[in-house]
């Protein structure tokens, strides 16, 4: 029975360190640049898109495929960015053990 309560207060532990690790990937912000910086995205550490800055240079109607192509490049080293945010936070909390193949927490 001893071993149980210890378990319990394990798995109650780990669940108030991952409560706490999705407040601070709200919290997290990384940029995704493209265009060398006329593009930024910024994202959650979720992936959430908060903010997004144009270069006014890009608003030329001529050139809207060139700024559509450098939305999608900002966007997703943003994405990038943000996923090794998200794996490092999680690497904290679990101590460097290794999550099986496919299981991705917290989300």
């Amino acid at each position: 029975m001893k071993n149980l309560a210890g378990l319990m207060k394990q798995a109650s532990q780990m669940q108030q360190k991952m409560a706490e690790l999705q407040t601070a990937l709200d919290a997290l912000e990384v940029t995704g640049e493209a265009g060398a910086g006329m593009v930024a995205v910024v994202l959650t550490g979720k992936g959430a898109m908060k903010s997004l800055r144009l270069d006014p240079k890009l608003l030329d109607p001529e050139e809207a495929e060139t700024l559509q192509d450098l939305i999608l490049a900002a966007h997703a080293d943003a994405k990038r960015k943000s996923e090794a945010a998200a794996a490092a936070e999680m690497q904290k909390l679990t101590g460097g053990l290794e999550l099986p193949a496919g299981m991705k927490l917290p989300f």
